[in-house]
């Protein structure tokens, strides 16, 4: 399997059909066709359906085109790191992350690398914390944020000077938007809108105390923004991280839990893992800003 023949299979499945990704590769369409049918056979598997007018990918395929595409990313990713000049600090940096606050100290340090080495480019994947773990875990991210306590046999880490509070996201007109906290009686039997994140969920029936078949959930999300759309329309109560939405102008509230709960966050990367010149130089200006920022707490 050569990495030019999976390019050859991601141009078809973007475009659509075999004549317009030879069109695209500059190649002829009986030589697309027989690449596609060589790794049908290396794998034994049919990846498409060849349609009149347009290919449809089999289950098969569609595992293979995700496939595919983390190693094309892999192989780019090794690329630009590789061709790093030795004058200028330059390269890509990969980070992946969840919705929160406590993103600011790193785009903070995302500015202050930018302004001393501004070739260096830098790529944020936003996701819920199993994906972040598998996109580190195969190579194609530098650097994770995760809800801590961060996994100390498979990682190193950092932790974040800040935490994320957890609560409730109304409507202003909401009979509960009177309580400046909201406790576990309040949202006894109320529809609920929670993260779909497995820690925040089992943190959540500590809280209630009791696990979450118990609970009213309605709906789970991944995006702050699509459960604040729910809360809107009236789906129910979000439970969200507070300091992640505008709140000054708009029909909702934010009420924080009680007892409070919160989170701290880690940086982790996976252990003996050799960084680029770029990535080491990020990770020093972050451990400056943490030290930085300790040091004007403790004054």
């Amino acid at each position: 399997m050569e990495i030019r023949v999976l390019q050859y299979f991601l141009t078809v499945v973007r475009e659509g059909s075999i004549s317009a990704a030879a069109d695209s590769l500059h190649i002829t369409q009986p030589t697309l066709s027989r690449q596609l049918k060589s790794l049908e056979d290396e794998f034994d598997k049919q990846l498409f359906i060849r349609g009149k007018r347009k290919i449809v990918l089999t289950e098969d395929g569609l595992i293979f085109k995700q496939k595919a595409q983390e190693i094309i990313d892999l192989v780019s990713k090794v690329e630009n790191q590789m061709l790093e000049e030795d004058q200028e600090l330059s390269g890509e940096i990969y980070i992946g992350c969840g919705e929160s606050d406590s993103m600011r100290i790193i785009t903070d340090v995302i500015a202050k690398v930018q302004e001393e080495h501004p070739s260096i480019l830098f790529h944020i994947f936003s996701g819920i914390s199993q994906d972040v773990k598998d996109k580190l875990d195969k190579g194609l991210l530098d650097f994770g944020i995760m809800i801590g306590p961060a996994d100390i046999v498979r990682y190193d880490f950092i932790k974040l000077p800040s935490t994320d509070q957890l609560g409730v996201l109304m409507n202003k007109d909401n009979k509960l938007a009177r309580y400046s906290n909201i406790n576990p009686i309040h949202l006894k039997d109320q529809p609920l809108i929670i993260s779909n994140q497995e820690m925040v969920q089992n943190v959540l029936s500590g809280w209630f105390g009791y696990n979450d078949e118990k609970m009213n959930i309605v709906a789970t999300y991944n995006l702050i923004y699509n459960a604040s759309l729910m809360v809107d329309s009236g789906v129910g109560y979000a439970i969200v991280l507070d300091k992640l939405m505008n709140l000054s102008n708009s029909t909702m509230c934010f009420r924080p839990l009680k007892p409070q709960l919160s989170f701290n966050l880690d940086i982790i990367w996976k252990k003996n893992t050799r960084f680029s010149k770029a990535a080491e130089f990020f990770l020093y200006k972050l451990k400056e800003e943490i030290e930085e920022q300790e040091s004007n707490n403790r004054v």
